[in-house]
């Protein structure tokens, strides 16, 4: 009889025998198998177009569809530029107002319009029911009305006030812009809003374009120091500022910057003016509470005053005004003396005119192209001009520009304004 530690071995030799046969068995069928697979990819790889190995050497590869193809390059140029605008008036301004609204008028753009609280509740109803009944606007829903008017007496700070209530709406409601413009029902545009649009296109959107300066001369005396309080401000009537006999020093905290009560200020700029995180346009606003024409300061103050906005500033209103000189309160009404002077100015917008003046009939005729009663026309405007229908009826692609002569003129003033010899010897000094 075998021993018990033999037959263990015996039986492990069997095994191994037998798991070793097994293994052979299977070699050559799985040999057989990869070669008739690699077979049959090759051949795939040479006839199939969306093969992603080439197989073929490097000068037969333009059979391939891969090799057509080319990654587009990625788009770095910004969207237009929108404006976000108010457009203010007083009493017996309501059909003016209308008319400057029309002349600048685009989709992509924003708009706020107030009649102040000494116009009668039926002027005010009666623009009211225009900018909620029209079509064009009621389908792009981008003209809004102040309601509840403001009571504004030019010379105080309730027109400030009005300002920032308008700005306030268009941070909240107006959706995306870029640079909000304020004018009068007095004011109109020499330039189409294509061609707005087109010539800022290229400019950097933090931007301030604010006629400033520090040198305030007369102003001191007779701005400065003297202290008014604005009845507009708690009286429902509207009546003139009135001094009070106590005399004040010029601040020290900040330092004054006065000029035209027309801008284009820049987004991030309003944002700082509303929202406020830092301290100064609260500061500057409780200031300019007691101060004659705070228009012509406030906003100058502050941008200037701000360290991270006191280089964005562009010394223009972008508007030909005609003055006296020495100025006086008020400018010239603008007449058809003044049309050629307007268009050499390069500004793209204009003030005072009188409401239905000829000259502003030849504007549209000559520079907007605009028909009575009609909007600017644009690239978003697809309709027929046919029997004196509004080409602007019919909305085509609002992103679409179609820019005039009149582009050209705005950028040729803001090229110049831009131009390293002014531009940066005109920040806030």
């Amino acid at each position: 009889m075998l021993n018990p530690m033999k037959k263990l071995k015996s039986f492990y030799k069997h095994l191994k025998y037998s798991a070793i046969t097994t293994e052979r068995k299977w070699i050559f069928p799985l040999a057989i198998a990869s070669l008739v697979f690699l077979f049959i990819f090759f051949i795939t790889t040479l006839i199939s177009p969306n093969a992603t190995t080439p197989l073929l050497p490097p000068s037969s590869a333009s059979i391939f569809v891969e090799s057509k193809l080319q990654l587009l390059p990625i788009s770095t140029v910004p969207a237009p530029p929108r404006f976000a605008y108010l457009v203010s008036g007083s009493a017996g301004d309501g059909a003016m107002l209308k008319r400057t609204l029309h002349a600048l008028y685009h989709p992509n753009n924003h708009y706020v319009v107030h009649l102040d609280a000494d116009s009668s509740p039926q002027e005010r109803l009666h623009l009211h029911k225009f900018v909620v009944n029209h079509p064009i606007f009621r389908k792009f829903n981008n003209v809004r009305m102040i309601t509840k008017a403001n009571l504004v007496t030019y010379r105080g700070p309730t027109m400030v006030a009005n300002t920032l209530h308008a700005a306030a709406i268009l941070l909240k409601q107006g959706g995306e812009w870029d640079w909000f413009i304020n004018l009068s029902a007095s004011d109109y545009p020499l330039v189409t809003q294509d061609d707005l649009i087109h010539a800022f296109s290229d400019l950097p959107r933090d931007l301030n374009f604010i006629d400033h300066t520090s040198d305030i001369g007369w102003k001191e005396f007779q701005r400065a120091k003297p202290i008014i309080i604005d009845p507009g401000l708690y009286m429902n009537t509207k009546s003139d500022v009135f001094w009070i006999t106590q005399r004040r020093s010029v601040p020290t905290a900040f330092k004054l910057f006065t000029g035209s009560a027309w801008m284009a200020l820049s987004r991030p700029f309003v944002d700082f003016c509303i929202w406020g995180w830092d301290n100064l346009p609260r500061t500057v606003l409780m200031y300019f509470a007691n101060f004659i024409s705070t228009p012509e300061g406030y906003f100058h103050t502050v941008v200037c005053n701000a360290q991270e906005f006191r280089n964005t500033t562009v010394n223009s209103d972008l508007h030909f005004i005609s003055w006296d000189n020495p100025p006086k309160q008020h400018p010239h009404y603008l007449t058809l003396d003044d049309m050629q002077k307007m268009v050499d100015s390069n500004a793209p917008f204009a003030r005072k005119f009188h409401q239905d003046d000829p000259v502003l009939d030849k504007i549209d005729n000559e520079l907007l192209f605009r028909g009575q009663g009609m909007f600017v026309p644009g690239g978003w405007c697809t309709g027929s001009r046919e029997n004196g229908t509004d080409p602007c009826s019919v909305v085509g692609n609002t992103t679409v520009l179609r820019p005039t002569a009149g582009a050209k003129r705005v950028k040729t003033l803001t090229g110049s304004l831009l131009s390293n010899d002014s531009f940066r010897s005109r920040q806030c000094i």
